[in-house]
């Protein structure tokens, strides 16, 4: 087996629909456009979601909800994977290095999800108070650095 052998499945490859051209083709005359109406003639063209006149479905559903344009998102981490890392002086700059997160956005945010064991320095530009509090009641710091 080589390129020169390869081919598409039987019945994958069709010929193209040549159209207005005769009677006899089949799709002379008006072209498979029917006769008159909107659609059968040229430069035809209709918004995206149009459904005839009915109110489109997408004006039919109700709009819900709030998006702040003002919102920060920052890059999380919980301190159950701070424990799994090796060394003792953790900043953003580190473990973003290390893989930890890929986008920094606003800043980095550690929470407070898993158990800590080991005295560590954290350096972050927001800390949540279960996180601060586990760090150092294990022995270590949380630092918060100004963005």
């Amino acid at each position: 087996m080589n390129l020169s052998n390869l081919h598409p499945p039987k019945g994958q490859k069709r010929p193209r629909k040549r159209i207005g051209r005769g009677m006899g083709s089949g799709t002379g005359k008006t072209s498979g456009r029917g006769h008159k109406g909107q659609k059968a003639v040229s430069g035809f063209g209709q918004k995206r979601g149009f459904e005839g006149g009915q109110m489109p479905l997408h004006r039919r559903i109700p709009k819900r909800g709030f998006t702040n344009i003002f919102r920060k998102e920052y890059a999380v981490v919980n301190l159950h994977r701070l424990e799994k890392l090796e060394g003792q002086e953790f900043s953003p700059q580190s473990l973003q290095a290390s893989g930890v997160f890929k986008r920094l956005g606003h800043g980095l945010k550690i929470l407070g999800e898993g158990a800590l064991t080991r005295a560590i320095t954290v350096r972050a530009h927001k800390f949540s108070k279960t996180a601060a509090g586990k760090i150092s009641a294990a022995g270590g710091k949380a630092e918060v650095i100004a963005k």
